[in-house]
């Protein structure tokens, strides 16, 4: 028994899309149409010229390279602006105070302060790294002072 194939009823030409979608966006493929069409449609008593023609696809070239450009330049910006380090990175040299906590007897020690020496990240939340060797994250600190011992480096 010989078995019929179905038509897929979505390829009807009835159910093709007969509006056309218009784009704010001119890009290097609807450029590209239309230098083609261009070509084809000239006058061959008048052809467009080769300096017209080259002059065209620089200025197309220029305009797509900006673009790249400009894309770039947003996402360098959008990824320093949500860095946890960029957005803390002032605070190295400031001095902090912090909860102490002491973790081999599960208590807190007081509050303590250290110099910011950098700033690191981990799942996203910025860790101070102190000078007196503790991490501590950024939204446990409680105080921030400016270093009181900055410019008093006098040699005797």
């Amino acid at each position: 028994m010989k078995r019929m194939t179905t038509i897929d009823s979505s390829l009807y030409l009835q159910n093709r899309q007969t509006a056309r979608t218009p784009s704010p966006e001119l890009g290097k493929d609807e450029f590209l149409k239309i230098l083609m069409t261009q070509l084809q449609n000239q006058d061959p008593t008048n052809p467009m010229e080769d300096r017209e023609f080259i002059s065209q696809m620089a200025q197309f070239s220029s305009l797509e390279q900006m673009m790249n450009m400009t894309n770039s330049i947003d996402t360098l910006v959008q990824s320093q602006l949500i860095s946890p380090v960029i957005q803390y990175s002032h605070m190295i040299g400031k001095v902090v105070s912090y909860q102490g906590y002491d973790e081999e007897a599960d208590t807190e020690t007081g509050i303590e302060q250290s110099k910011v020496m950098g700033v690191s990240q981990n799942d996203g939340w910025a860790i101070f790294e102190l000078e007196n060797g503790e991490k501590v994250y950024a939204d446990a600190v409680i105080k921030v002072n400016e270093d009181r011992n900055e410019g008093n480096n006098k040699q005797d």
